[in-house]
């Protein structure tokens, strides 16, 4: 299978990655509940990918690391321990459902701080002007999901960070491809899911926070306090109530491990020199309009596309028939549709991973071919 959908979840992962989760479902039980052998391997290696995850992103101390099912939740922890109804809420023109649903639901007054796609001066100026002093929280998607777009973060923190505004970060699409910084960028929180750029298990995801929240939305045992009515005040156990998925962390760390050896710098070279050739592949192709970005750096290994007069999920259906794996449609981001003008088509998006060959572009390339000739001449007749 060519599986070029890394962006939805690496599907290839490292074989330490399975080795690890199999490993935890054998021999390790719950961190925290007991002082045989079994909790405490458990707890060991609870410890060990806090300690990765701190070292990846520059994080102090590995207690602000907290484990999570995804972003998804993630990100439910953050805004919802920072926001009430009626807040002013500041987010990008890219955000995810992940993060419109959890503010809608709140009842927040949701402010777009509206760019066009792939202009970082203008997403600047957009957040300048829409940053002021009623705002109690800004959101930011570090890299688009759809368009692979990286977004000035650096300098929507800075501004959070002058104007004393708190900054959640949503790094579902950036880590373990583009390097982080938690003390530099200061946020309140950074996001981000387990099983995409870190290449751990699905049901994973880690929450940064700079400090401990007053606000939980989940509550229960931590294995510590346990006369305590309320939750612990400390990180991490104030936001990791109930059983940990310990078959999930263990192949997270080994995730973390692997991403740390190969280095982000490299994936996204990787990624990059596989996207360059994809791009020059399909730039001649009759009708097909690309989305990307005319400066390099302004972009991850993800790519989106669609094609004149072509439905984009009978595109990706017809490529899924010849066993290659994209993602078409809205990609649970109409926002983000809406900032490019695609809100009304969708787009059909390849998204790379450190495992994918330039090899797999070619064939991609040539079935591709194959796939328009077909849909186009379906249309006609």
């Amino acid at each position: 299978m060519i599986y070029f959908d890394s962006a939805a979840t690496t599907l290839q992962k490292p074989a330490a990655v399975r080795q690890a989760v199999n490993h935890a479902l054998l021999r390790q039980a719950s961190p925290g509940r007991g002082g045989h052998r079994a909790s405490m391997r458990a707890a060991e290696t609870a410890y060990q990918c806090r300690e990765a995850a701190a070292k990846l992103f520059r994080v102090p101390d590995p207690a602000q690391i907290v484990f999570t099912h995804n972003a998804t939740h993630a990100l439910n922890m953050a805004i919802k321990s920072l926001v009430g109804p009626g807040d002013r809420v500041v987010i990008s023109g890219f955000e995810h459902n992940s993060v419109l649903r959890p503010l809608h639901a709140i009842g927040a007054e949701i402010v777009v701080a509206q760019a066009p796609l792939f202009s970082p001066e203008a997403t600047m100026a957009a957040f300048d002007a829409e940053i002021c002093a009623e705002t109690k929280l800004v959101v930011c998607n570090h890299v688009s999901n759809v368009f692979g777009y990286i977004l000035p973060i650096e300098g929507v923190a800075a501004l959070c960070n002058a104007r004393g505004v708190p900054l959640v970060i949503d790094a579902s699409q950036s880590a373990g491809v583009l390097e982080i910084d938690a003390v530099e960028l200061g946020a309140d929180y950074i996001a981000m899911p387990g099983h995409k750029g870190l290449y751990g298990p699905q049901g994973t995801g880690i929450l940064i926070c700079r400090d401990a929240p007053e606000r939980t939305i989940l509550e229960g045992g931590t294995g510590s306090e346990a006369m305590r009515a309320e939750m612990p005040e400390g990180l991490p156990d104030r936001l990791e109530a109930g059983t940990p998925n310990m078959p999930g962390i263990s192949g997270l760390l080994a995730g973390l491990r692997f991403v740390s050896r190969c280095g982000e710098g490299e994936i996204l070279h990787h990624e990059r020199h596989l996207l360059g050739r994809l791009r020059e592949g399909l730039s001649g192709v009759r009708g097909l309009q690309l989305y990307a970005a005319e400066e390099p750096d302004q972009q991850t290994g993800v790519l989106s596309f669609r094609v004149d007069g072509l439905d984009c999920e009978a595109i990706a259906a017809e490529l899924g028939t010849m066993d290659v794996g994209v993602r078409a449609g809205l990609h649970c981001s109409p926002l983000a549709h809406k900032s490019a003008g695609t809100i009304e088509s969708g787009t059909v998006r390849v998204s790379f991973s450190a495992f994918n060959t330039e090899g797999e572009v070619e064939r991609f390339l040539r079935i591709c071919e194959k796939t328009r000739k077909k849909l186009q001449k379906s249309e006609i007749t």
